[in-house]
């Protein structure tokens, strides 16, 4: 047993001497959890070898526990020599290994103290690399941060943008001054913390004083830029009430001496509100805020006080309009002295008086004469300060829509702006994605359909090129005119919207939005913003509407005009295409069927005929709602359905009932029993549709466009132009069937398109009517087996009529 104790005692030792060098040769790793696991894994060979020593211990216990067995069961007997010597071995064996495990212990805690050491100064390192290149994002966030708004509006936003990284420059300079304390207790307990250590916390310290000041700096700039923005708004202001107060002062009440002062009063007055807005100049401002004015901001302030020179310069010409009529109109009178020679003058003959009275009463008429001319040329120059100052009310109010129509542009570019960053770039950030509900994942092309578009096409150019007209605003129009194949891409805007508004309804309760409008502090929700487009397109005709009123006579009036109806044909294109989208249950497809050209509800009676039995007879007198549209190529009959749910969700649907083709239909212009009433029918007359408008007006629109149609197919389908006209007839000889009748004459048909007038006393009058050229074919082959009854052309023996009921006459040219 000694022996086996004596050589586990020498294992023992080199294996403490082994994992001594193994612990003395480990090199330090270089990261939080390289150091972490060596040191847990020393840790669990330490335990381990300090289990077996203590295993090795006990074990030379017990052997000197037997060695005194015999002394201990007998007290009176005592150790022999053997004995005694083995007593001592293995309190020698049990002393160095004693030793060993202390020296071992130790080494251990210096080694250990070592790791943690080590430990702690790579989770420095590591949190000082997260901190370091947070701050310099910060850093490159606040450097790179607008410190100028482009309106008032917008410079708040920034303003809420910079206290929302403010909050986090806060948060992020405390963990870095926790970081300081740490790099400081580093370097007064870790022996091997190099001067690295104190160059980290000396850039901590550094940027803990920096970040604040950037941060500073830049809030102050946006204040001095928010003030500016202010004072130019004040500026803005007075001269817009100005401009109404000018524009709103009647021209009728200046014409009298007491209006024209009432009116001098008020504008004087007005003057007077101008306090230091009146003192500011250019170079004054171009001092004062240097350090916030970029080019965008300086043609601003450009603007505002070629404003405010305009508006002087108008109130300085009323001013002097207003006095000139303010003054009174007397005209001098000069006291003249009778001369001596008159006083003594003889009485004079009868024949001299009556020359005297004659003279006398001829100088009162010339004097009058005199006085009326006068009266005239102050009445003229009256009319012409009258005229003059309409002119100037027309040209503020034209300036006035023009600059409507700027600042709204602008708000309007802005807002899109604010969307597309605020709400549709977020969906592509990382951070927010577990904010994201699945239903929105991917989808942010059908939220926002081409936002994206419009805003680099306001952007980039409309409103650049609008900016141009500030100074003629009547000539805006042409601008319109340019760009009007531009702005149909609200179509496709309008036509998504539907998709957008019901997926808007799916999930605008989700964290993501409220995150999103909290970060921009929204007082409305997305929802109103992505209405934006729609209410800017609709504004444009109004705006145009009121720059017409005040253009009447202009250069540029034209093109208002033309810019208008233009914009107003967007529109309606808009609208058809919003109810054309809405139509279910037609298998075909709707493009192959041409453009649409309009679209409304009508009351429709229909009869349907098989030989000489009509059905549905009853239908004749209930009529049906239907929503008719007209396609280049059809007519599709549709029943509306009830709207249900809010917004665009409101929006009626379509439920396809009947096509009929362009090419196999006539038209009765005037039906019987009311004249809102047309007939649509088809060929031989089987399917006949009353149609009933809502005014006459409509009904006169649809006729002529579907008149226009058939006319168009006809001309498209015939050869040279015939001229034919016999009382009143216009004839269409071209889609003509030759055949031979009983007597062996070759025939020519010639349908009566449009409008004819052909009376006897023997026919009706024929109604006015139009075919397609399928109807035509019919007709022709009709006629061909003698299954239409013939007459005789009153106006010329040479034709023969077929009267083919109450909607015309097929007239038959001899050959």
């Amino acid at each position: 047993d000694i022996e086996g104790f004596a050589a586990l005692v020498k294992r023992m030792a080199l294996r403490l001497q082994a994992f001594g060098r193994e612990l003395a040769e480990t090199d330090l790793p270089n990261s939080p959890l390289a150091t972490s696991n060596l040191l847990n894994t020393h840790c669990t060979k330490r335990e381990i070898m300090k289990e077996d020593i203590t295993g090795a211990l006990g074990q030379g216990r017990k052997i000197l526990e037997d060695i005194r067995e015999p002394v201990r069961r007998d007290p009176d007997s005592s150790l022999n020599p053997d004995q005694l010597e083995n007593l001592a071995t293995v309190h020698r064996l049990l002393s160095q290994l004693n030793e060993s495990s202390t020296a071992f212990d130790d080494f251990w805690v210096q080694h250990h103290n070592k790791l943690e050491m080590c430990l702690k100064l790579r989770q420095f390192e590591h949190n000082f690399q997260q901190v370091w290149e947070e701050l310099e994002q910060a850093t490159t966030r606040v450097t790179a941060f607008s410190h100028v708004g482009m309106s008032p509006t917008h410079t708040e936003h920034l303003l809420r943008e910079l206290s929302s990284q403010e909050e986090k420059a806060c948060e992020l300079l405390d963990r870095s001054r926790v970081l300081v304390v740490e790099a400081e207790g580093l370097i007064y307990s870790c022996e091997f913390a190099d001067d690295s250590v104190k160059m980290k916390c000396g850039e901590l310290q550094k940027a803990r004083e920096t970040l604040p000041q950037q941060l500073q700096t830049k809030k102050d700039l946006l204040l001095q830029a928010m003030e500016l923005h202010q004072r130019l708004q004040s500026v803005c202001k007075w001269c817009d009430d100005g401009i109404y107060m000018l524009a709103s002062q009647p021209l009728d009440r200046c014409q009298s001496q007491e209006g024209a002062e009432s009116a001098l009063q008020e504008l004087e007055g007005y003057l007077e509100t101008a306090d230091e807005r009146q003192e500011w100049d250019v170079d004054a401002i171009w001092r004062e805020y240097e350090s916030v004015l970029n080019e965008e901001l300086k043609e601003q302030v450009k603007r505002v006080f070629e404003k405010r020179s305009l508006l002087q310069e108008m109130f300085e010409k009323r001013r002097v309009s207003l006095k000139k009529l303010a003054a009174k109109q007397t005209r001098p009178v000069q006291p003249v002295a009778p001369t001596p020679e008159a006083i003594k003058s003889p009485p004079s003959s009868p024949a001299l008086r009556n020359r005297e009275k004659t003279s006398a009463t001829k100088d009162p008429e010339r004097s009058s004469d005199h006085n009326e001319v006068d009266s005239e040329q102050n009445g003229g120059s009256s009319r012409t300060a009258s005229v003059s100052d309409e002119e100037e009310n027309l040209a503020v109010l034209r300036r006035h829509v023009m600059n409507e129509l700027l600042e709204t542009e602008r708000a309007y570019v802005e807002e899109l702006q604010c969307v597309l960053q605020g709400y549709a770039a977020e969906m592509e950030n990382p951070a927010m994605a577990p904010l994201i509900p699945t239903v929105l994942q991917n989808k942010k092309d059908v939220l926002f359909g081409n936002m994206q578009e419009i805003y680099h096409f306001h952007k980039t150019t409309f409103l650049r090129e609008l900016e141009t007209y500030t100074d003629c605003p009547e000539l805006v129009g042409r601008c319109f005119l340019e760009r009007m194949g531009d702005l149909q891409i609200y179509e496709k805007y309008c036509h998504n919207k539907p998709r957008s508004e019901s997926l808007w309804r799916q999930c605008s309760d989700c964290a993501f939005f409220q995150e999103c409008q909290k970060k921009l502090e929204h007082k409305l929700g997305l929802d109103s913003y992505l209405l934006k487009p729609v209410q800017r397109i609709t504004k444009y005709q109004l705006l145009l509407k009121e720059l017409i009123k005040y253009s009447k006579g202009r250069e540029g009036s034209v093109e208002l005009q033309a810019a208008l109806s233009s914009l107003l044909g967007i529109l309606k294109a808009v609208n058809d295409s919003m109810h054309l989208i809405a139509i279910t249950g037609y298998e075909g497809n709707l493009g192959d069927l041409g453009r649409l050209l309009m679209q409304g509800s009508f009351s429709v009676w229909a009869e349907h005929k098989r030989g000489h039995v009509k059905m549905m007879e009853l239908a004749r007198f209930k009529p049906m709602q239907r929503h008719l549209f007209l396609h280049e190529k059809a007519v599709l009959f549709c029943k509306r359905r009830e709207e249900s749910g809010e917004g665009y969700e409101k929006a009626p649907s379509y439920s396809f009932k009947q096509e009929l083709s362009m090419k196999a239909i006539g038209i009765t212009e005037h039906a019987k029993g009311d004249t809102k009433k047309f007939e649509i029918w088809s060929s031989s007359r089987d399917e006949v549709y009353t149609v009933q408008a809502a005014s006459e007006e409509i009904k006169t629109i649809w006729v002529r466009e579907i008149r226009k149609l058939l006319t168009g197919q006809l001309e498209a389908c015939r050869g040279p132009p015939q001229d034919h006209h016999r009382a009143g007839m216009m004839w269409v000889a071209d889609h003509s069937q030759h055949c031979s009748d009983t007597d062996g004459v070759v025939l020519v048909l010639v349908c009566v398109v449009l409008v004819w007038t052909v009376r006897d006393d023997s026919s009706p009058a024929a109604a006015q009517c139009s075919v397609g050229p399928l109807v035509l074919h019919q007709w022709a082959q009709d006629a061909a087996r003698g299954m239409l009854p013939t007459g005789r052309c009153p106006q010329d023996a040479a034709h023969r009529m077929l009267p083919t009921g109450p909607y015309g006459w097929i007239v038959l040219i001899g050959g």
